[in-house]
């Protein structure tokens, strides 16, 4: 069995999903859309694999946006089709943040920037009407743009902020980010884009939600296997 992670930046590796995938027998294959060189120039030519040839797809998260057709809009469009063909041939979908918006705009849903004040940075909890696929958490939040949902879609977590999870048909969308690990923010606050920078504009001690990503790991790990077990029973036999 092959899990395919689309990573569209190169500062998203799989963490703690791609290890419960790879627990539970699967080969974990990396994509990289956006090298890191064009970081700052993200708009790439980039040759989608077949989605025929994988057991389940994750496209992960972005430092763009999943409305952005301006910036990204030489990949976006692909994508957005490579999911439907995905869909079409019945190839369980693991959508994380970027992965989850572009999972909703797919299928008929819509992404734009949530309101002023509406972003969520650092560790939250959920409300899951589906426990035993989506737990409540916390789980790491950090996303300033924000999905409605595509038709036939079944909403199963949500906060006050955004819609955090829907399911359609083989699909998974996830607005938060299950795979981090404080290995993971340390890296992406060496981006071009700084996203400790963010944190620190956000009113928050960065130091300190790292500290709080490394002591949180083991139960997010635990969180992480459950939610991959959750998906491959309920989501990607269906």
């Amino acid at each position: 069995m092959k899990a395919l992670f689309l990573q569209h930046d190169h500062l998203s590796p799989p963490g703690l999903i791609g290890d419960a995938f790879a627990a539970r027998g699967y080969d974990i294959v990396e994509s990289l859309v956006v090298p890191g060189e064009r970081y700052t120039s993200p708009n790439v030519d980039f040759q989608f694999p077949d989605p025929a040839e994988y057991d389940v797809l994750v496209p992960m998260g972005s430092p763009w946006g999943a409305w952005d057709d301006t910036t990204i809009g030489t990949w976006l469009q692909p994508e957005l089709e490579w999911l439907r063909t995905a869909d079409r041939l019945g190839v369980p979908v693991f959508g994380i943040c970027f992965g989850g918006q572009i999972l909703a705009r797919a299928h008929g849903g819509t992404v734009a920037p949530a309101p002023r004040g509406a972003n969520e940075i650092g560790w939250a909890l959920v409300m899951s009407d589906e426990p035993d696929i989506v737990s409540p958490g916390p789980w790491f939040q950090f996303h300033y743009d924000r999905w409605t949902l595509p038709p036939g879609a079944r909403e199963i977590a949500r906060n006050t902020r955004a819609s955090q999870a829907f399911i359609l048909r083989r699909n998974l969308a996830l607005q938060f980010h299950p795979e981090v690990t404080g290995d993971t923010l340390r890296e992406w606050g060496t981006s071009p884009d700084d996203a400790l920078k963010h944190i620190a504009e956000d009113g928050q001690d960065p130091q300190v939600m790292l500290a709080m990503t490394y002591a949180e790991e083991p139960a997010a790990r635990a969180r992480a296997q459950a939610l991959v077990d959750g998906f491959l029973a309920k989501v990607a036999t269906t």
